[in-house]
């Protein structure tokens, strides 16, 4: 799907005063364009390039992998309170979104240069890569309330997100076009992967560029008398303080940490279990992530729209129940058709869960202060994406490669956010946003 002009479905309704249809579009074209890095990088090629090729199928390699996913995220967690903090005190969110876009970019492309043992070249560019597209990932979901109205925020957010899987399967299906036609001239992993690097890389840079043209700054810089390097992070102790305080923002934070950790084991070792496990190819490992792109796409847009009618918590819950029923199917599965299946759920539920997950947090957080409660969406997150692989990664190091019992303790973080919504109330949380 080109980056053309393509209006959102969305009506003026919809949006807040000001806010014109083709500048939704120009955010939605940031998921279009981040979408390729996660489907190519983290899912579908490079997780399993970097285990079989780069780390050459060492009985640490999964580990390594998950490691260098788990020192990435725990420097997110680090650093993007404070420049959430800081982009809201400067209104920075558009500046800062384009360095973290560069930097993704950039070291995407130097993934390109990885080839058998260049370890610590492969696992530098991942954590400066994943990095910087967890930084822009944070930003960009700031903007969401400034765009949509508080009873349509879900409907905007699970466009955007449909809209960034169709971003997800353009990069795939060029780079499966390469792969296909490189294993066509009998060529091997080693020959053929550097190049879909380089794919993604230049799909996420041109895609990216009608976010920076046509998405406007709309705040302002905060009058403070805190001035210097260190305000951002005296406002930073302030919103953890407030964010402890908002019951239900604070819920949402846990709830978020606990089942982020199962996503982010489905995100980074889908095709290493596939191919580990099942056999498959690298070919029919990038197909069955194409088909989870469709049903993500699909899950995004129809709970988008369902979650504002049925309710974002519940909306939240039922995915949920999905992602466990998704574990027992890849655990069950001995041949390929019943772990396709459960690659459909998990791209419907995937779609569902990070649309939902995002409302909530542009309806729970103060006004003034979504980059920086944005940013602790982020931490959450981004803790779970080092609690999950890792563990992950722990379990197959201890029993010998155990991938099936891996995924089967994998359900366990999806069980634990399902109770951990349950406290969770959505209007007496909006209210206590609206008085902060």
């Amino acid at each position: 799907m080109p980056a053309a002009a393509v209006q959102p479905p969305v009506t003026s309704s919809l949006l807040n005063e000001g806010v014109q249809r083709r500048e939704v579009w120009a955010w939605a074209m940031y998921d279009f364009a981040n979408s390729g890095y996660t489907t190519v990088v983290l899912t579908a090629v490079f997780n399993a390039y970097f285990v079989g090729v780069v780390a050459a199928n060492a009985n640490w390699a999964t580990l390594a992998w998950t490691a260098a996913l788990g020192v990435s995220n725990a420097l997110v967690m680090l650093l993007m309170p404070g420049l959430g903090a800081f982009a809201d005190l400067h209104a920075a969110k558009k500046r800062l979104l384009a360095l973290a876009t560069v930097g993704c970019v950039a070291a995407t492309a130097v993934l390109a240069l990885a080839g058998p043992g260049d370890l610590w070249l492969a696992t530098l560019a991942i954590v400066v890569s994943n990095f910087c597209y967890a930084v822009g990932e944070s930003l960009i979901a700031a903007f969401l309330p400034e765009l949509a109205r508080p009873q349509a925020i879900g409907t905007v957010s699970g466009w955007g997100w449909s809209y960034g899987y169709f971003g997800g399967m353009l990069t795939l299906g060029l780079s499966l076009a390469w792969v296909l036609s490189a294993q066509a001239r009998g060529q091997g992993a080693a020959e053929f992967v550097p190049a879909t690097m380089l794919i993604t890389a230049g799909v996420y840079l041109l895609a990216a560029l009608p976010t920076f043209a046509l998405l406007r700054e709309r705040a302002r810089p905060l009058r403070t008398a805190e001035v210097g390097w260190t305000a951002p992070l005296a406002r930073l102790v302030r919103t953890w303080r407030q964010a402890r305080e908002l019951k239900d923002f604070a819920w949402l934070l846990a709830c978020c940490a606990s089942y982020q950790a199962g996503i982010a084991v489905v995100i980074a070792l889908a095709a290493v279990y596939a191919e580990q496990v099942l056999g498959f190819r690298q070919s029919q490992t990038m197909l069955l992530v194409f088909l989870v792109n469709i049903a993500s796409a699909v899950g995004a847009f129809g709970f988008g729209y369902g979650q504002d009618k049925l309710g974002h918590r519940r909306a939240l819950a039922v995915a949920l129940l999905g992602w466990i029923v998704m574990v027992l199917l890849a655990y069950a599965a001995a041949t390929p058709p019943l772990f396709w299946a459960a690659a459909v759920i998990a791209g419907l539920c995937m779609g569902s869960t990070q649309s939902a997950a995002r409302a909530m947090v542009g309806l729970l957080a103060p006004p003034a202060r979504r980059a920086e409660f944005f940013a602790l969406w982020t931490f959450a997150v981004r803790l779970s994406a080092v609690i999950g692989p890792v563990s992950y990664g722990f379990v197959t190091w201890a029993s010998g490669g155990n991938h099936r019992l891996a995924i089967l303790a994998t359900g366990v973080f999806f069980v634990g956010g399902l109770l951990l919504l349950a406290p969770i109330d959505m209007k007496r949380g909006c209210r206590a946003a609206e008085l902060a």
